[in-house]
């Protein structure tokens, strides 16, 4: 269990298997060895030790007590739900190849431009910055809620660019949790196979003894030292209330540097919950006239707020098409009036076509600019306990 002392280095050491350093290790747990199939399958239920009296033994003497049954551990729920596929069998065959996020044309001009300017020295110095703010450790988890005021406002797709970074540049480890039970499309974006265990069916199984190994078995495992807790299964119908998002929540927090919630879109309930405990929120808007004046209708109405909300939220503005029917430069300035921090993400073919995101086939300026947005969403999460 973590401790305030080294709370990351408690958190990798339970994570990996390996004994805490006054223990006994056994050959393969010193190594950091332990079977694939025991991180990540939920524990199995104890077994129950026999009631039958034995015979002392020869080296035993007859008047020793027996020994102390092992303390109860976690007991699995009776209701474990079936794994089922992300994308059905019959509509996978209909995905194209994935595409790069510029065409070649482009990623050759703008390689050939950095071979004869100074600009690829200041990328890397930029990226090295931007890197270093990533890193900075954390004494409690940090907690990030992404939401948007309508569908389609890439809310999604930004939960899974931001995630995808803090689980790139940090060695702790990072979890991406769907708030959005109605058919959410974060694991598709993660590339995730296959869901069994939700948000709300967590809600019903942590307990504060579990450990991180006992926790992660019910997750999905992703690159990167990272996990997703699914909010549901691909069915019409599942909800989420509020008690069973804070529980989750509150008994997650202990075990992850960072959380990245995907919410419901405003105003519904979950969603405010969230907003209101993370430590740092972003409002993801379509760069359009009707995606502007909305979310410009709701940084003034978070203005009436503690000053702290609106502080502590960004706009991640994404471009829709190649050519949006907006100045966004101009747009971006006027949003930023409001007190709010605006992030402008570029289009990128490959992000537009949906399905599972790939970081190498990403756009370089997309890289940066999601690099950037981590960064500075994960700045202000520190600056509120």
């Amino acid at each position: 269990m973590p401790n305030a002392d080294n709370w990351q280095g408690d958190v990798l050491r339970d994570l990996r298997g390996t004994p805490p350093p006054q223990r006994a290790q056994s050959h393969g747990a010193a190594h950091g060895h332990r079977p694939a199939q025991e991180q990540q399958q939920p524990p199995q239920e104890q077994p129950q030790p026999r009631t039958s009296a034995r015979a002392p033994g020869p080296n035993t003497p007859a008047s020793s007590p027996a020994p102390a049954a092992p303390p109860a551990r976690m007991q699995r729920p009776a209701r474990s739900p079936d794994s089922r596929p992300v994308v059905d069998s019959a509509l996978s065959g209909t995905a194209r190849r994935p595409r790069q996020g510029e065409p070649a044309a482009a990623r050759v001009s703008r390689a050939i431009r950095r071979i004869v300017s100074s600009s690829a020295a200041r990328e890397v110095a930029e990226i090295t910055r931007t890197a270093e703010r990533i890193q900075q450790p954390v004494t409690t988890g940090r907690q990030i809620a992404v939401t948007s005021i309508r569908g389609g406002a890439g809310k999604t797709t930004v939960a899974a660019l931001l995630g995808t970074a803090y689980a790139h540049y940090r060695q702790d480890p990072v979890l991406l949790v769907e708030a959005d039970p109605a058919l959410g499309s974060l694991p598709l974006r993660l590339g995730a196979e296959t869901l069994r265990w939700t948000t709300a069916d967590l809600a019903e199984i942590v307990e504060p003894q579990m450990s991180l190994l006992d926790v992660t078995g019910y997750l999905v495992q992703l690159p990167d030292n990272a996990w997703l807790l699914p909010g549901s299964q691909g069915r019409i119908g599942a909800m989420l209330d509020t008690a069973a998002y804070e529980r989750v929540m509150v008994a997650l927090r202990r075990y992850f540097g960072v959380t990245v919630v995907d919410c419901e879109t405003l105003p519904a309930e979950v969603a405010r919950v969230a907003l209101s405990a993370a430590q740092a929120r972003v409002l993801a808007a379509p760069a359009t006239l009707d995606g502007i004046t909305s979310t410009y209708a709701v940084l003034q109405w978070m203005q009436g707020l503690p000053s702290h909300m609106i502080a502590g939220t960004v706009v991640a503005l994404t471009s829709t098409t190649s050519r949006p029917g907006i100045d966004v430069e101009d747009a971006a300035e006027k949003l930023r009036s409001t007190g709010a921090t605006v992030h402008v993400l570029p289009h990128d073919r490959h992000l537009a076509a949906g399905g599972a995101l790939r970081t190498e086939l990403l756009a370089r300026p997309t890289r940066l600019a999601a690099t950037r947005l981590a960064a500075e969403v994960f700045q202000l999460s520190q600056k509120r306990r």
